[in-house]
C-alpha cells in the first residue's frame, strides 16, 4: 500500500514511477474546488494557482479545478473546519489556526519569533525532512497537508505615530489572530493584542478600534491597508505561512498515481510561491512608499529579538517536532 508518509519522502521518484504506468483514458476530469481568504495578489493566491498548474502540467485533464479566493466561501477559520469535516476538497489556511482548530501543535514552529531568517531558509526546511514530518503530522487530524510556505515574513504597521523603537510598541492596541503564541509573542513585547477576524482590519484601523497590526507587504497591498495607516516599520518578526490541506474524503477518493501527482505538485507549489513572496516583499514596499506609506526601521531590534528569545525553548518543549524545527533552523 502507497502511504502518505512514502509519497511524499520519495517526492519526484513517486509521482515519475506512477506516471511510467499504462496510460489510463479518463473521462471529464475529477473535479476539486480550492478555496482561500486572500486576494489576488497575495501569496496565498500564488500557492493555490501554481498548485493547480502544476497538476495540469503533471496530469494533463485530469483534474478539473476551480479556485475560489478572496473569502469567497469562507473564512480562514471556516475553510479549515469545512476540510476537516469533509465538506471542502482543498484549502489553503494560515497554518496559525491549524493548532487551534485540530490541537495539532506542530505548525505553531513556523512562527516562533525570528527563528526562521528568510524566504530561502524557510524553502531548506519546509521542503526538508522536518518539514515532511509537520506536515504528515496533520495526518492524526484526517488532513492531507501538501505544501506549506511563507506567505510574507511579518512588519508593523501603525495608524497614528510611527514606530521606531520597542518603545514606540507600548500599549499600541494591535490585532492578532486570538492564538496562545501570538498572545504570548505581543504581550511581552508590550502591545495590548486585540484578536479580529482578517477581514475586519481595515475597519478597525480605520475607527481606531485598532491602533496598529503586524502584517505583511502582501496584505498591505491586497487589503488596501496603505490607505489608512502610513507608518510601515520593518520588523520581519516570523513568517506568515500558509498551508494547502486536502480533506481525507477526497485524498481517499484518488487513485495512488494521483496521489503521487498531487503530492509531487504540493511540492513544486512551495518554491514558485516563496520565489513570488520574496520578490513581492521587496518591490511592495517601493510601491507602499509611492503610496504614501512611509517605510521605517526598527533602531533597537537587537532589544525585541531578545526580549522574545525565551519563547523559543518554551514552546520546543511544547511538541517533539517544534523542537525538532527548532534544531534544524539553528
Amino acid at each position: 500500500m502507497i502511504t502518505r508518509r512514502t509519497l511524499l519522502r520519495t517526492g519526484t521518484a513517486a509521482f515519475v514511477g506512477a506516471l511510467a504506468s499504462p496510460h489510463v483514458a479518463r473521462a471529464a476530469g475529477k473535479s476539486m474546488k480550492i478555496a482561500h481568504s486572500a486576494n489576488e495578489v497575495h501569496p496565498g493566491h500564488k500557492l493555490a494557482t501554481s498548485f493547480a498548474e502544476s497538476l495540469e502540467d503533471l496530469m494533463p485533464g485530469a483534474f478539473n479545478i476551480n479556485i475560489f479566493p478572496n473569502r469567497q466561501l469562507g473564512s480562514d477559520k471556516q475553510l479549515l473546519e469545512g476540510t476537516v469535516a469533509g465538506t471542502m476538497d482543498v484549502t489553503a489556511v494560515s497554518g496559525v489556526l491549524i493548532p487551534l482548530v485540530t490541537g495539532r501543535q506542530a505548525m505553531n514552529a513556523w512562527q516562533l519569533p525570528f527563528l526562521v531568517r528568510d524566504y530561502d531558509h524557510f524553502g531548506e526546511l519546509a521542503l526538508g525532512e522536518v518539514g515532511l514530518k509537520i506536515q504528515e503530522d496533520l495526518r492524526d487530524a484526517g488532513l492531507i497537508s501538501l505544501a506549506t510556505a511563507d506567505t510574507g515574513q511579518r512588519h508593523f504597521l501603525s495608524v497614528k505615530d510611527p514606530v521606531t523603537s520597542l518603545e514606540d510598541l507600548s500599549g499600541l492596541k494591535t490585532r492578532i489572530v486570538p492564538v496562545a503564541l501570538h498572545k504570548q509573542i505581543w504581550e511581552t513585547l508590550g502591545t495590548a493584542p486585540v484578536g479580529l477576524p482578517y477581514g475586519e482590519i481595515y475597519g478597525a484601523l480605520e475607527t481606531g478600534v485598532l491602533d496598529a497590526v503586524e502584517i505583511n507587504v502582501s496584505s498591505m497591498l491586497g487589503e488596501n491597508l496603505w490607505e489608512v495607516g502610513k507608518n510601515f516599520t520593518l520588523t520581519g518578526h516570523y513568517p506568515w505561512h500558509m498551508t494547502t490541506i486536502m480533506s481525507d474524503r477526497y485524498w481517499n477518493s484518488l487513485s495512488n498515481e494521483e496521489k503521487a501527482v498531487v503530492t509531487e505538485a504540493g511540492r513544486r507549489s512551495v518554491s514558485a510561491t516563496l520565489d513570488y513572496a520574496k520578490t513581492q516583499d521587496a518591490e511592495g514596499r517601493e510601491t507602499l512608499k509611492a503610496k504614501g506609506v512611509d517605510v521605517l526601521e526598527l533602531a533597537d531590534l537587537d532589544v525585541m529579538r531578545a526580549k522574545v528569545a525565551g519563547m523559543t525553548s518554551e514552546w520546543a518543549a511544547k511538541d517533539p517536532l517544534i523542537a525538532e524545527l527548532v534544531a534544524a533552523a539553528g
